[in-house]
């Protein structure tokens, strides 16, 4: 997988992003089934698992420090033990409404571990790929996202139910350390040395207002906090599966190890159709074919067949989805202050995660699964259209291309 020597693989970030995927799949797959097994309401475990991705919108305030200090390598390697570390302190946590504040902490912060992760991640991958790859790279990475979300979401109800909570996160923790062999194929990338700090911060200013003053990126800034595409639902299948009549045995499995197969051949797939006929297409076709799955879903018998089915074409347009989202966001930023600027538009596009997740479980809660499914439908449906149309009416102005 090693490129040429200034180069890198698009397939090298499948790994890298791994234990970013692990630990969000984990707060967002396996310890909602956890809490509602020791008797916590659905609403309450959405409302945690919302809490912790809600820390993906602020990933952009630590991003700076990569760009302008050590190498990005270096950075990498000290947020992946961090991650490990804080998924792993988990396990010594007793699940019992008492310890609901100390848990909400630990679940916040290790999110905000796994974030340090992705900051040094999009400038490797902003400043060492090729341009005719950026889609190639997004799909990768994205699938590494989805696949790391499902193998921590499966493997963790898994470890859990046949094991214990404490065997899971240990588990979970050692994978996210392995990832780090991954960077030996990734070409050093250095902040700019010789120049002083109040320089870089000056040149990284400089940058981030030709970023919000490009009509592109503002556009894009829009549709990204929009709920299109987004998924929120891969956060609850695991909380809802009893509407199914699913086991958790089917549970671990589906949202697990096939959702995350999935969502990496969504991912792919997604990358490869940015590459060939364009982010646009790629990105509104996959939240089509996500609203889609979600009314399909509503037509079905609440048997375990159909949640099957579902879920697993939900964690295709999911994986799609994340990689269009991808290359949209590389196509905009460039080189320069890459790290910030992709961490930047990356928090903006997980503004839509937390509320979207609140909105599924509060709407769950309140009139059932079958409303849920169709509040998801009909919210991406709306959003795409106004943004379609906005998009024709800026091309035809000749403001985006």
């Amino acid at each position: 997988m090693k490129g040429n020597r200034n180069t890198a693989d698009p397939r090298t970030f499948f790994f890298l992003v791994l234990p970013s995927g692990i630990s969000q799949g984990f707060i967002t797959v396996s310890l909602p089934f956890i809490l509602v097994k020791h008797g916590f309401p659905v609403s309450v475990a959405a409302s945690l698992t919302a809490l912790g991705i809600s820390s993906n919108i602020w990933r952009f305030v630590l991003a700076p420090m990569t760009d302008i200090s050590f190498s990005l390598h270096k950075w990498y390697v000290a947020g992946n033990i961090l991650c490990a570390l804080t998924l792993g302190s988990l396990g010594f946590i007793t699940l019992h409404p008492g310890s609901m504040g100390m848990l909400t902490l630990f679940v916040f912060i290790s999110q905000i571990a796994a974030n340090l992760i992705v900051a040094p991640v999009g400038g490797l991958m902003a400043k060492t790929v090729a341009a005719e790859k950026k889609g190639r790279a997004g799909g990768w990475y994205q699938a590494g996202n989805v696949g790391g979300e499902g193998l921590g979401g499966g493997a963790g109800i898994w470890l859990f139910t046949h094991y214990s909570f404490q065997t899971a996160v240990i588990a979970l923790s050692i994978v996210i350390l392995a990832s780090n062999l991954a960077l030996r194929y990734i070409p050093q990338v250095y902040a700019e040395k010789g120049i002083a700090v109040r320089e870089k911060f000056r040149m990284m200013g400089a940058d981030l207002r030709s970023l919000i003053q490009s009509p592109l990126t503002v556009f894009i800034m829009i549709l990204i906090i929009l709920p299109i595409g987004i998924g929120a639902a891969t956060n609850l299948w695991s909380s809802v599966a009893g509407d199914w009549n699913v086991n958790a045995d089917t549970v671990a499995l589906v949202t697990g190890s096939l959702s995350a197969v999935a969502s990496v051949a969504g991912s792919v797939a997604g990358g490869w159709v940015a590459d060939r006929s364009g982010r646009w297409t790629a990105y509104f076709g996959a939240g089509i074919l996500m609203a889609v799955v979600t009314l399909g879903m509503t037509f079905f018998r609440y048997r375990p067949e159909p949640y099957i089915t579902g879920v697993l074409l939900y964690a295709v347009t999911y994986g799609m989805a994340n990689a269009a989202f991808s290359g949209i966001v590389l196509s905009a930023i460039g080189k320069g202050m890459a790290s910030t600027k992709y961490a930047i538009l990356s928090s903006l596009g997980n503004i839509p995660y937390p509320y979207m997740t609140i909105i599924d479980g509060w709407l769950h809660d309140s009139y059932g699964v079958r409303t849920m499914l169709l509040g998801e439908t009909i919210l991406g449906m709306c959003f795409i259209f106004i943004m379609l149309l906005a998009l024709t009416r800026l091309r035809a102005k000749k403001i985006l291309i």
